[in-house]
């Protein structure tokens, strides 16, 4: 762009803030202002999808611990596909727990997504960036006059000086700043965020990196009507960053919130006005009422495209799975795509009316797109047949040999329950809950109780623990002297070990009882020159070198409820020269463990 033409759009430095409060009253719901003036389509000539589940996602809810971070992220990779479509990913770099999971996410060594940061805009922050070895991150720059003057107490003029200086700084570190244009929807267009935007074109020609700019639509304001007027319209936002400032498509990207239920129609339409990027966030997961989500992001980018370019649609009924299970998230059943009901209808449908076209009520083949078979809602004309087909296709039980037969004396209890509830002048259909329920009163060996799972999950983070412990030089030494330091300090940190000990390969204990205070008196002469080869926690390790947990026993030494935790002791060669035990309490390790999550 010429210097000409960026003179035609100076900073309008204002004395009071320009709140645009006849679109935005402060007690009334927003208005839709038309200036009916109408620019055509420009579709990206490329798009992409970027993610925010790990930065925005994580503002609306606790935390994701570290293995939960890793695994999204390879399920992100793997829905993308090779050809990155999925394209960037960003996180919070402030917290151990974030830096860790940075560091195992770039382990991974994906190409796409490439992770990013997000930062505030100071130099400080920018460090952390430059720490973690990143190529690029995002950096808050707030561009309407409520964040400028109302929240930072800064003048247009200070606020954009501010925003070159970290943006200028990150350039001369050889980092690519992403300018976020926060509030972007309630800022004066063309008083300062065309001119900041100029500036920062500015800095482009002069670095041989690309600066780029994310439209936020913090409150969800944005509105797709050809004729609305800036600076709630998303088409004429985008053209005038393209248009008047100069800005590339490719280094403009949509962020947008749902407050008004326009959150994916909004990315749709930058899109097809020159932005390149979209950005998403899995199952919506944002603040307050979340980002466009992931999954509805790759629906809409195969339809405009016409192509799936690689994408694994079938990774997001994966991370649906995922993130109720794992994260236990609540998905509402008619969530598209991904709740349990959303390729079902309770329109009078039945096994009969599916198996003669399942076309006829499916959007498309949601068994090849989604791994999701088309459902079927069961009604007193469904039979043994339509229960017997809801099992099966509900609890994904493929093989024929396991699959539930109609003659299962469960399904017949469960097809009298259902008749029943029409008996007493039922008119709507049974809900996925009511059958599940139904399900696992009369078929209880199908699931896995919430016992067993709570197990699961006890065993898993035990298991974590030994392991981490066994990797200790103190306890490879088989020096009791060295030994039972560590352990004391492993005891005195997890109130919910109960006992640890380590014998030799011949299983006699080598370290005197390590315990908590409380219990020391119980254990005095417990294990003195006793042999423990015989023990199964002794054995397992012994037999394939891996960790090993017991079931669930009363210890006869407390009379608690306890897991044994071993796991093998290895010398520098890897030959196995020792066996480490811990007792843990598994109801004090079952309580932490719901806590943490």
């Amino acid at each position: 762009m010429s210097a000409k033409k960026y003179q035609r759009y100076p900073l309008v430095d204002v004395v009071e803030p320009n709140l645009y409060e006849e679109i935005f009253p402060p007690d009334e719901v927003c208005r839709t202002e038309f200036d009916n003036k109408i620019i055509p389509l420009q579709p990206a000539k490329r798009m992409f999808i970027t993610d925010t589940t790990f930065r925005d996602g994580q503002q609306a809810r606790p935390p994701f611990q570290v293995k939960h971070i890793v695994d999204l992220f390879e399920l992100l990779h793997r829905l993308g596909g090779p050809n990155g479509i999925i394209r960037q990913t960003e996180f919070f770099l402030y917290s151990d727990r974030d830096k860790e999971a940075v560091h195992k996410c770039l382990e991974k060594g994906f190409a796409y997504p490439e992770i990013t940061g997000w930062i505030r805009a100071n130099i400080e922050d920018l460090k952390l960036v430059k720490e973690m070895g990143l190529k690029e991150t995002g950096m808050l720059t707030s561009v309407s006059d409520y964040h400028i003057f109302l929240k930072l107490k800064l003048s247009r003029k200070q606020a954009m000086e501010k925003y070159l200086e970290i943006a200028t700084a990150a350039l001369d570190q050889g980092i690519i700043p992403r300018c976020h244009f926060e509030d972007v929807t309630r800022a004066d267009i063309y008083g300062f965020v065309v001119p900041f935007a100029i500036e920062l074109m500015k800095l482009n020609e002069k670095s041989k990196l690309p600066v780029k700019m994310r439209l936020c639509d913090t409150l969800g304001y944005g509105i797709t009507y050809p004729e609305a007027a800036l600076p709630r319209s998303v088409p004429k936002l985008v053209r005038a960053l393209i248009d008047d400032a100069g800005v590339p498509g490719k280094y403009l990207e949509w962020h947008g919130h749902n407050d008004f239920h326009k959150v994916l129609i909004n990315a749709t339409t930058a899109w097809l006005y020159g932005c390149y990027y979209a950005n998403g966030s899995i199952i919506g997961f944002g603040e307050r009422t979340g980002n466009p989500p992931i999954e509805g992001l790759v629906m809409e980018y195969i339809s405009l495209r016409g192509d799936k370019d690689g994408i694994n649609t079938r990774v997001i009924s994966e991370i649906a799975t995922y993130v109720e299970k794992e994260l236990e998230v609540h998905i509402p059943p008619n969530y598209p795509f991904v709740g349990s009901e959303f390729n079902s209808t309770s329109a009078g449908i039945h096994v009969d009316g599916h198996l003669k076209d399942g076309k006829i009520y499916n959007i498309f083949d949601t068994e090849k797109i989604l791994n999701r078979p088309p459902m079927v809602q069961i009604t007193d004309k469904s039979g043994v047949a339509g229960i017997t087909f809801w099992i099966n296709a509900e609890l994904r039980i493929r093989g024929l040999e396991q699959q539930v037969d109609k003659l299962h004396p469960g399904v017949a209890k469960i097809h009298k329950w259902v008749m029943h509830q029409y008996e007493k002048g039922r008119i709507t259909s049974i809900s996925r809950k009511e059958m599940e329920e139904a399900a696992r009163k009369y078929l209880p060996q199908l699931f896995i109780s919430e016992y067993d799972k709570l197990k699961i999950r006890a065993y898993d983070m035990a298991a974590h623990l030994i392991e981490k412990l066994i990797g200790l030089s103190q306890i490879r030494s088989m020096d009791p002297a060295q030994q039972e330091p560590a352990l004391e300090e492993l005891v005195a940190e997890n109130p919910f070990i109960q006992f640890a000990y380590i014998t030799n390969i011949e299983g006699k204990k080598i370290t005197k009882n390590i315990t908590q205070i409380v219990d020391r008196a119980k254990y005095a002469q417990f294990g003195l020159h006793e042999d423990f080869s015989n023990r199964d926690w002794f054995i397992g390790p012994l037999k394939d070198g891996k960790t090993h947990v017991t079931d669930i026993r009363s210890s006869m030494i407390t009379g608690k409820l306890i897991i044994t935790v071993s796991a093998p002791i290895r010398d520098a060669q890897e030959n196995i020269f020792g066996i480490l035990g811990v007792d843990i309490l598994f109801e004090d390790l079952a309580k932490l463990e719901e806590e943490e999550k």
